[in-house]
């Protein structure tokens, strides 16, 4: 590299030298203001962090004439578009958070906290409020500067504008969360009418002021000290993890850049000491110090390193996304070749096929039969024999269903109770008593088979039916 070079370089880093200091992992007792640089890693982080605009626009998703994904509490019943999932059906809602549950040690087993880094709403909504912190306060030197500044007219007016803001992110988190739990259109006028119930007001009273303290003051303390994920995150790590990595030995020892000096004269590491690194970190961390549980694995110290190095002319990678294996130069295991991987791929793999079969079994209607147990049988005057059995129908679908109960068993069997159609609500149980006679000729064994069947047909034109097989029984068999 040319003496034109070096110092072109080092006159671009006297601005980053004089923009970070020393810095050392805060408890509190400061703001950190991170420095916000664009990336790769920057913009992976506001794609990823974008899927959060579910979360706002979700309720107002219509099907079938209804909210498509409603969580309805005082009903004991959720629906997921077509599905309605009741209490019954809670060892699927069990599946669901197993497989969220070893997917996340799955992703930190291999990358570490990308959740937290990406995805993890505390993450998200402070990156959002820093964001907006920023186009009213300025750059990170300038919000410290008026950290410090007496109250004033110009204070009072952006932190003004600056809170009124958080507060209305805050609202509208909160009005969103409370609108997954019930109809959204009409869930706006009747909050603001006042009709809503007392819960909802103080849903979202609470998620307003709680947004606002976590997201716009807490921020990174979250991370360090309310999170326990950032505590057990360590114990999922292994020396194959791929996590971001500062190289120590292609770093060390580290010395600024002087001006008109050669390549070939200098004696130091790549790592210019700038602090780049530090002063992007939303924890404000130093990631030169080793893996911390304050790192929430964002990369964008890796987005920092590389533009310094491009500026100094020096190969980028200096902190990289890297496992221990790999630092330390021993040979890299593909993924198929890491036991934990197969371990949680398998748990993975069955708790995503109990979904999908629930899913894929659940019918609209759900039907029981419990058969009388004193007396088994009845023999009735004309020789036939009778059992009692009692029918309970489930209606799973969001709308009220007329259901016909027919019944396939002995050789001639009559059902006697069910001729008219059954009037079942949505949501609801209807247990309806019913007679089934055979006559005693007809009988071949002690106990035969009986299937009962419910058919019926939704307002759309969609069959539904269930059935349920059962025992009839008589008398012994000579």
């Amino acid at each position: 590299m040319s003496n034109s070079q070096v110092d072109k370089g080092a006159g671009s880093l006297d601005d980053l030298y004089a923009d970070a200091g020393h810095w050392e992992v805060n408890a509190g007792g400061q703001t950190i203001h991170a420095k916000r640089l664009t990336g790769k890693f920057r913009t992976i982080k506001w794609l990823l962090a974008s899927v959060w605009i579910v979360f706002f626009l979700g309720p107002y998703l219509r099907w079938e004439g209804r909210q498509a994904v409603l969580f309805d509490i005082p009903n004991r019943q959720y629906h997921l578009f077509s599905a309605t999932v009741l209490p019954q059906d809670f060892w699927m809602l069990s599946l669901l958070l197993l497989f969220f549950a070893i997917l996340l040690a799955v992703i930190t087993a291999l990358a570490g906290r990308v959740w937290c880094g990406y995805f993890c709403f505390q993450t998200v909504w402070t990156d959002v409020f820093t964001w907006i912190e920023e186009k009213i306060e300025g750059q990170p030197p300038q919000r410290r500067k008026l950290d410090k500044a007496p109250w004033d007219l110009n204070k009072i007016g952006k932190r003004g504008l600056k809170y009124g803001i958080w507060l209305l992110i805050g609202f509208f988190t909160g009005f969103s969360f409370v609108a997954w739990f019930t109809d959204a259109p009409s869930f706006w006028t009747r909050f603001f009418t006042g009709e809503s119930d007392p819960a909802a007001y103080i849903t979202v009273v609470l998620f307003t002021f709680g947004t606002l303290g976590l997201a716009g003051f807490l921020r990174e303390q979250v991370c360090f000290w309310l999170c326990p994920y950032a505590r057990i995150q360590g114990v999922m790590l292994d020396r194959t993890t791929v996590v971001p990595t500062y190289d120590l030995k292609r770093g060390e020892p580290r010395g600024r850049v002087v001006k008109g000096k050669q390549a070939a004269e200098r004696t130091t590491g790549d790592c210019v000491d700038c602090n780049q690194c530090v002063a992007v970190c939303p924890t404000g961390i130093d990631i030169r110090n080793g893996q911390q549980e304050g790192c929430i694995t964002c990369g964008l110290c890796l987005d920092a390193c590389d533009s310094v190095m491009q500026k100094v002319g020096r190969p980028t990678g200096l902190i990289r996304y890297a496992s221990l294996d790999e630092l330390e130069g021993r040979p890299v295991k593909p993924l198929f070749k890491r036991p934990r991987v197969w371990v949680y791929g398998g748990i993975l793999l069955l708790a995503w096929v109990g979904i999908i079969f629930g899913f894929s079994t659940m019918s609209a209607i759900e039907l029981k039969v419990l058969h009388e147990r004193a007396p088994l049988f009845s023999r009735m005057s004309d020789g036939s024999i009778q059992n009692k059995f009692t029918l309970k129908l489930l209606n799973k679908s969001p709308e009220d269903l007329s259901i016909r109960i027919t019944a396939v068993g002995p050789k001639n069997l009559e059902l006697i109770g069910a001729d008219e159609p059954i009037v079942t609500k949505h949501g609801e149980v209807v247990p309806v008593q019913v007679f089934v006679k055979v006559a005693g000729k007809d009988l071949t064994a002690e106990r035969e088979p009986v299937t009962f069947v419910a058919k019926g047909e939704r307002s759309t034109g969609v069959a539904v039916s269930a059935e349920r097989e059962s025992v009839f029984f008589g008398p012994k068999r000579r």
